[in-house]
């Protein structure tokens, strides 16, 4: 049997229930991944993003605590972070999907 997500530091239950979501169930699955792709998988999942649980991530599965990320390291993260987050605004996605489905109802667009 695996280790459970939560072995990891820095990851607790919310943490396995949400990587369980998006199809990683196990610490072995999650080291494998990386955080890179691992949180590219939450996001696919509907995970909304956030910058501290990125990093802490990062930091957990390279065995550090959450608060050892400063600095230039901190910032090259956030480069990485946001790069990962881009086309994953759920909420722009829905808002505009709705606005598009409002607008042809009234007639203004053309239906699709």
């Amino acid at each position: 049997m695996s280790d459970p997500v939560s072995t990891i530091p820095n990851l607790g239950p919310a943490s396995e229930l949400a990587f369980a979501k998006a199809g990683i169930t196990t610490a072995n699955e999650l080291r494998a991944l990386g955080p890179d792709e691992a949180y590219r998988r939450l996001l696919g999942s509907g995970t909304r993003p956030h910058f501290i649980g990125y990093y802490v991530l990062v930091m957990g599965l390279q065995g550090r605590p959450w608060n050892d990320c400063k600095g230039d390291e901190k910032k090259a993260l956030r480069l990485r972070f946001d790069a990962l987050c881009a086309g994953f605004n759920r909420s722009d996605t829905k808002r505009n999907a709705d606005i598009e489905t409002m607008l042809s109802y009234l007639g203004v667009v053309e239906r699709s």
